[in-house]
């Protein structure tokens, strides 16, 4: 099965639109891991097996783990989230975009050495950045359009004119792009945060049924009613709801993978309260 496929699946049988992050931060772990030579692969799996039944997807962040030189850790917990939870599709969470052969070795990097089901990209390099990911018509390709943090409208809000001679900010001609002339395989899901709902609103205008990546719910103080009520597709899905921090760090203590499936669990009752 494809991402998307998966993805919808997993969106009916889970009743689930929540997306677990996996950020490790060994300083913020449980004391329980202090002697633990592989503490991050070791979290990361006890969250990711409590979270589970909660999850419509995982998203690890590669940096987190690159930094620590916990590339391994990385790859095996792929390797494990797909046989210990079979049908929950990860995002790697690398915002990838280059030219020529560099951007084939990261669709490689993404999809052959991690085995993802899709990954994050930032497509201000242009269509040629994105074509070795785009090809790869089982996985998807997670494009930034209008991103959560403070100075996102720095660049996206920038106002440019269209081929027709019509106004508007840069980040809705780049969704417009992304869904008319770069989604032929259909494996298109666009980044939109949590903390700007009007935007939300404005690009499911523009894109459809297209699914959007949604951070910013919990440490980033989004409101889930925003998101839900101006974002969801007429089936009341369509959204990834990225929580990371919030279910991660639930707990400090020996129940920090019970606390975590609770968080993980009150905020999936939370969008559903609005779909």
């Amino acid at each position: 099965m494809t991402f998307l496929q998966n993805l919808r699946r997993r969106w009916h049988d889970a009743d689930s639109l929540v997306c677990v992050g996996l950020d490790p931060e060994p300083s913020r772990f449980p004391s329980k891991f202090a002697n633990d030579p592989d503490a991050v692969f070791d979290f990361c799996r006890d969250i990711a097996d409590a979270t589970a039944e909660h999850a419509c997807a995982f998203k690890p962040q590669i940096a987190h783990f690159a930094a620590l030189g916990a590339e391994d850790a990385l790859a095996r917990l792929i390797v494990h989230i797909h046989a210990a939870h079979p049908g929950i599709p990860v995002i790697l969470d690398a915002k990838r975009g280059d030219i020529g052969s560099t951007a084939q070795h990261y669709a490689v990097e993404a999809f052959d050495r991690y085995r993802a089901d899709a990954v994050t990209a930032n497509p201000y390099l242009g269509r040629d950045s994105l074509q070795p990911f785009l090809d790869r018509a089982d996985k998807g390709v997670v494009i930034l359009c209008r991103t959560s943090n403070p100075g996102a409208g720095d660049l996206q809000d920038l106002i440019v004119s269209d081929s027709g001679g019509n106004n508007r900010p840069l980040y809705q001609h780049v969704a417009e792009t992304i869904a008319r002339e770069w989604n032929g395989n259909g494996n298109c899901v666009l980044v939109v945060g949590a903390t700007w709902p009007e935007q939300l609103k404005q690009v499911r205008g523009i894109v459809g049924d297209m699914p959007f990546l949604v951070p910013g719910v919990g440490a980033q103080g989004g409101d889930v009613e925003a998101v839900v009520r101006n974002a969801k597709t007429a089936d009341g899905t369509g959204l990834i709801v990225s929580s990371s921090r919030a279910v991660l760090y639930a707990s400090s203590g020996d129940d920090y993978a019970e606390a975590a499936a609770a968080a993980a669990s009150a905020l999936r009752e939370t969008i559903n309260r609005y779909r």
